[in-house]
């Protein structure tokens, strides 16, 4: 244990869920026959979750300064709608649409974090008139009826990185690239935090923790990139999965390297003390919640993309979700549940 910790760090608790989530995956890959563990499986989730992880960047801000926005949904609804809209029947060119769908969230942002910094109105209470206020919008612009989008836009929720190059490496180049790059920035960041790792206690960390550590993510992340570089012809790494990674990238060093971050984390420790150290609360108040409005329009144009239609079908049962029933790795769950849910029906 003394050597984990080395390699870990003290504190293995931050660990919990990950060891959960791997466990979770060996469980059902061995209980499925080993279908859980494959680059058709792994290629949906990523397609399939983007847009649930964009909003769960800009949704942890929000709750780190103690506010909620529970109109990310219709935003993101009403933002894709109206990229729909645009594109098919004004002829506007795809991506004149998808910067008019965000220029839709930064101004639901702003009219929701106006309400929220400068009247001082809850964010619960503001966002929940904008949930219903862009609800509304959807089934009122589109006439409840459901949007087809151009074939461009499909690219940015369920495409993938295209191939090139040579045939030998047995995989997608681009996904193959895509992991070399991944390992070398980071082998290049913990070797930046091992030179400094002396600085502040004077003693710097073993070499032998540092290069295990390397070692380990550099497997994952080379097994990562054969399981999505080594599925069927035409896949890859999923162009939404893309998207999300440059996003978590973008928004470490905003929150981590940025003074915006540090107000954020100063805001939510303690607003009254951050305000009297300086913190302009009001303004992080105000960007928080136009943020947030923004990743819901990206998270918006991820699920048109991947859905090929934007409709008003998810608004009115209360959850932005996608309108068909089952996805493809529910269906055989439903051979099954269906007919045993029928007789019991008929039983009763």
């Amino acid at each position: 244990m003394k050597y984990v910790k080395k390699v870990l760090g003290e504190d293995l608790r931050q660990y919990t869920m990950v060891v959960a989530l791997a466990a979770l995956i060996i469980i059902f890959n061995i209980a499925s026959g080993g279908k859980m563990v494959t680059s058709s499986n792994f290629q949906n989730l990523i397609s399939g979750n983007a847009y649930v992880l964009v909003l769960a960047l800009g949704m942890l801000m929000v709750i780190v300064i103690g506010q909620i926005d529970l109109s990310v949904g219709s935003v993101a609804g009403f933002a894709s709608m109206v990229m729909a809209i645009t594109a098919r029947q004004f002829n506007l060119p795809w991506y004149v649409a998808i910067l008019i769908a965000l220029v839709i969230g930064m101004i639901a942002g702003a009219w929701q974090g106006f309400f929220l910094s400068r009247l001082g109105i809850p964010g619960f209470i503001t966002t929940l008139g904008g949930m219903m206020i862009f609800r509304g919008g959807v089934i009122w612009i589109s006439n409840s009826i459901s949007v087809p989008v151009p074939s461009e836009l499909k690219w940015f929720g369920a495409g993938y990185l295209p191939e090139w190059g040579p045939a030998f490496t047995g995989m997608n180049n681009s996904t193959l690239l895509l992991g070399i790059i991944a390992i070398v920035v980071y082998v290049i960041a913990q070797m930046r935090k091992y030179t400094h790792s002396g600085d502040v206690t004077g003693r710097k960390e073993a070499f032998w923790p540092f290069a295990v550590r390397i070692g380990i993510v550099a497997v994952v992340i080379g097994y990562a990139t054969w399981l999505f570089g080594s599925g069927r012809p035409g896949t890859s790494f999923p162009i939404p999965g893309l998207i999300l990674v440059i996003l978590i990238i973008l928004y470490y060093l905003i929150t981590e390297r940025t003074s915006f971050g540090r107000h954020v984390y100063a805001v939510g420790g303690n607003k009254s003390a951050a305000e009297l150290s300086g913190v302009n609360v009001k303004r992080t108040y105000f960007f928080t919640m136009l943020n947030m409005s923004v990743l819901a329009a990206v998270a918006g144009i991820l699920f048109v993309g991947r859905s090929t239609a934007a409709g008003p079908a998810a608004e009115l049962h209360g959850k932005w979700m996608p309108s068909h029933p089952y996805s493809s790795a529910v269906q055989p769950y439903q051979a099954v549940l269906e007919p045993s849910l029928q007789q019991w029906s008929a039983a009763w």
